[in-house]
């Protein structure tokens, strides 16, 4: 992040496998949506520029793999990321659970800064619910993330979800550009104080983020 301006902001998409974690890539990137999609290999990843605060900042959105053998792989991407989506699925409750562990990876290996939104995706399939979602926002204030229930297949919630957490990374590195020297980019010895609002709480607009409860 270079000059004044806010250029590309890294966030990486985590969760188990299954998720939908591809599907919100593509319905934000693209506003596509494929139910036939494969498991991810690796990591990939798509860009998209969005209006932040009057600023056009670029979005790199890297998609990463749930299945434990990519791992090592996966977690070498969340070095540079100054945002994450964690993804579960609220029709499988395992998924879930496995938040917390997923949490627990990014705090051993992401800057300590980075700004996280517990993402509770395939909001569609409210008749299969096995996540409450008080219990999954009560998670969400306990550990300090933003928190919004999705549905990469009839893109209810998506673009809130990414311009949520863009604009809170987007906020706090102009921040830290105007309160002094160096690069803006996150770095282990940051000064930017951990982010503990939860932004889909505060901002009124953002009351759609209970539909399908």
């Amino acid at each position: 992040m270079h000059g004044k301006d806010v250029a590309d902001i890294n966030v990486v998409l985590i969760g188990d496998s299954g998720v939908g974690k591809s599907n919100l890539l593509s319905r934000f990137t693209r506003n596509e949506f494929n139910l036939e999609s494969k498991s991810t290999i690796g990591v990939e990843f798509a860009t998209r520029s969005i209006q932040v605060e009057g600023k056009t900042i670029k979005a790199q959105i890297w998609d990463t793999a749930g299945q434990e053998r990519y791992r090592a792989i996966t977690s070498a991407y969340y070095r540079g990321a100054v945002g994450a989506l964690l993804v579960y699925d609220i029709a499988k409750h395992l998924t879930y659970e496995n938040a917390e562990r997923w949490l627990k990876e990014l705090r051993d290996h992401a800057d300590i800064n980075i700004v996280i939104m517990l993402v509770g995706n395939k909001s569609d399939l409210r008749h299969l619910r096995a996540v409450p979602s008080d219990e999954a926002r009560a998670f969400a204030e306990k550990h300090g993330l933003s928190f919004l229930e999705t549905s990469a297949l009839d893109s209810s919630n998506v673009e809130l979800a990414f311009q949520t957490i863009l604009t809170a990374i987007y906020r706090i590195v102009s921040q830290r550009q105007m309160s002094g020297p160096g690069d803006s980019d996150f770095s282990p010895n940051s000064n930017v104080v951990p982010i503990t609002v939860q932004p889909t709480q505060h901002t009124p607009k953002q009351s759609s983020c209970c539909q399908g409860n």
